[in-house]
This record gives C-alpha cells, sequence and structure tokens, in this order.
C-alpha cells in the first residue's frame, strides 16, 4: 500500500468527537460500538459486519473480556483472540442486552451488528457508514480503515511499556507478516526528533 494510499490516522480529540458524534445519533450505541470496534479493537469492515455474539461471550452467555474471532469472519485465516477495550465491553453489554429483549436473540446464529431490516449486515454496509460518518465530521482522507490504522499506531507506540512487541500487535491484527503490520503505522515526526535528541 503507498504512502498516498493509506487511510488517515484520527486524533485522540477526533476518536472523541466522532465517537461523541454517534452515540448522540439514531442507532447511537449501534454506530458508536462499530466504530470502537474499528479504532479500538483494530478490526476490518467485514470483521465488524460478521462479528457474531458467540465470538464476543463467554460459556456463560456473557460479554467476555476478549472477542475470540474465528475464521469465518476474519480475513484469509486470520481469526484471533482480541482484548476487549473496557469502552467496547461496556457498550457491548449494554447491545447484548437489546438484543436479547428485541430481536428473538440466540448466542449462536446472531451478530453483533444488525439493521433496522436485517439480522446482519454487509462489510460493504460498514464501509459506507463510515464514508458518511467521516463526511459529515469533515475528517478528510479517512475510511472504514482508519480506526484500524490508528489502532495499530498507536498500540506500537505503547507495547514495549508493557513488555510486548510489535510481534504482538501483529497477531491481535490478524496479518500474515510483520512488515504488513508496520506498513500501517504512521511515522511520527515529533518523536524522530524527540528520539535523537536523547542521542
Amino acid at each position: 500500500m503507498g504512502l498516498g494510499k493509506q487511510s488517515k490516522i484520527l486524533s485522540k480529540p477526533q476518536i472523541e468527537m466522532v465517537s461523541t458524534y454517534l452515540r448522540s445519533k439514531r442507532n447511537g450505541l449501534r454506530n458508536q460500538t462499530i466504530f470502537l470496534l474499528s479504532v479500538k479493537c483494530g478490526l476490518r469492515a467485514k470483521e465488524i459486519s460478521q462479528l457474531s455474539w458467540k465470538e464476543v461471550c463467554n460459556s456463560l452467555g456473557e460479554v467476555d473480556n476478549r472477542i475470540g474471532l474465528t475464521n469465518r469472519s476474519s480475513k484469509g485465516l486470520s481469526g484471533r483472540i482480541i482484548p476487549l477495550h473496557k469502552d467496547v465491553r461496556t457498550n457491548l453489554i449494554e447491545l447484548l442486552d437489546i438484543h436479547k429483549q428485541y430481536y428473538g436473540f440466540d448466542i449462536n446464529n446472531s451478530f453483533v451488528v444488525r439493521t433496522e431490516r436485517s439480522p446482519f449486515t454487509t462489510s460493504q454496509t460498514i464501509v459506507n457508514m463510515f464514508q458518511g460518518w467521516y463526511k459529515k465530521l469533515g475528517l478528510l482522507g479517512c475510511s472504514s480503515h482508519s480506526g484500524r490504522r490508528t489502532f495499530i499506531t498507536e498500540t506500537s507506540k505503547k507495547i514495549s511499556l508493557v513488555g510486548g512487541s510489535l510481534r504482538d500487535i501483529q497477531m491481535m491484527v490478524g496479518h500474515s507478516s510483520l512488515q504488513t503490520t508496520q506498513r500501517y503505522i504512521e511515522s511520527d515526526s515529533d518523536s524522530q526528533r524527540k528520539v535523537v535528541d536523547l542521542l
């Protein structure tokens, strides 16, 4: 992927702006959850559209502290375990309660993201949602991949603080090679300047 073709990453204020905006609109909980699954879990549009409740719930039918993404939901054979950010987990718990009440919920066959007309959605619908949200908020150069790139960039900055490495990020995001993960990371000229000053 060439530099000019990559989706822009989101700053913390932009993440907060998008999240607050989505929650305040129609289908706010669902849409905010879609956004958070991208920016806080690094999921692709296809993975968000295919995510089932059995992949986020434990054996007691409660939202777990991780996503057990299967190969069916992921790109290629990139099924994996992804720790759930607390904000995503909170939203999923709330969304699960709604789905149980109103949609004839079946944990084995129900999807996390559904529309008013359908019990599931498509990856193209998710892509279109992101495109519409970012356009409405004036975030130029952002797409459904912006959240994933943001997740990879931000975790790469912090992973060494918890004793991890880029390999851990590669596993979380389901890349077959470390080089792919590295291409997603946005460089930071301020950090580059600071590290040179430390020499």
